[in-house]
């Protein structure tokens, strides 16, 4: 990869107790590119994403961000990054215009209150400017938390579970204003429980189990090389037994013969269905329903991880 914004090299984080929460975790990411880093609970998460932010320190490894090294150049490196914890963790007594200046102050940021005022209008805030926090929906609060790391113009923006706990409309709205972000130039990279928000918005995505990094693929590619298609047909007249013409990889009958399924991985479903479906009419088997259902993200990640786990 050229000229990665973030570069992540034998990272290992191991706890007193023994206990390795990281091993050896490589990864690159691109600059400009939307990555989620998805994997169950425990699997290294959020304690890689606290390495990268200098909350937690590694006890191996390298992480370069944006050109800096998170140990030899804490402030520098630092001041790239954005973070957008799960917790709603802020001054609930303080407006928030108060704490999103004091956010960007903290950094080192003159003082810029057009930057200020542009980041609440992005984020559906500029009307709640004087309401303190505490005043807040939880929604909204949500949002002041992402104004807050954007306050210093990180140049990557981490979003920890970013739609935890809100519902399905504010959900879109902050997949758009993710993707808004994007085209402004920050890199964003997201954890979350919610696969279909990796399947909507990134454009690759890492598997994380066991504190090591499983898989790092383009999400089309994934879902196309990993993917499954079921085709499900109901028959007209129960078979007895899968006829000779019809005896492929992945067909089967079900349901006492009055099923006929077949499932295809994502590089032959194309070519393998329209095959499938001669095959049936050369036999003269008629059937009277057809359904097709395709692999989700969330099939392939279950599927990773229990494979690998």
């Amino acid at each position: 990869m050229d000229d990665p914004i973030l570069k992540i090299t034998g990272v290992t984080k191991r706890y007193d107790s023994g206990f390795e929460a990281l091993r050896g975790v490589d990864l690159e990411i691109a600059r400009g590119e939307i990555f989620a880093l998805l994997g169950p609970n425990g699997a290294g998460k959020t304690t890689l994403i606290g390495i990268i932010c200098g909350i937690v320190r590694a006890s191996g490894g390298t992480v370069i961000a944006d050109g800096h090294d998170i140990a030899a150049e804490y402030r520098a490196a630092r001041a790239k990054i954005g973070l957008v914890p799960q917790e709603l963790a802020t001054d609930m007594f303080e407006t928030v215009w108060s704490t999103v200046t004091f956010s960007r102050g903290l950094f080192g940021k003159p003082p810029n209150r057009a930057f200020v005022e542009q980041i609440l209008r992005d984020l559906s805030l500029w009307e709640k400017r004087h309401e303190k926090i505490s005043a807040l929906s939880g929604g909204m609060k949500r949002r002041v938390l992402i104004a807050k790391a954007l306050s210093h113009e990180p140049t990557i923006l981490f979003l920890d579970e970013p739609t935890a706990g809100v519902d399905v409309e504010l959900r879109r709205d902050m997949w758009a204003m993710v993707r808004k972000l994007r085209e402004s130039g920050v890199t964003i990279i997201l954890t979350t429980h919610y696969i279909e928000e990796a399947e909507e918005m990134a454009d690759r995505v890492g598997v994380i189990n066991r504190g090591r990094i499983v898989l790092v693929q383009e999400k089309t590619a994934l879902m196309k090389t990993l993917g499954k298609t079921t085709l499900t047909l109901e028959l007209a007249e129960p078979l007895d037994s899968l006829p000779e013409a019809l005896a492929l990889p992945g067909v089967e009958l079900a349901d006492g013969g009055h099923r006929l399924n077949y499932t295809a991985d994502g590089a032959a479903e194309h070519a393998s269905i329209p095959d499938l479906l001669r095959r049936i009419d050369r036999q003269g088997i008629e059937f009277k329903g057809i359904e097709t259902r395709r692999s989700t993200l969330e099939d392939i990640f279950v599927d990773l991880v229990r494979e690998r786990s």
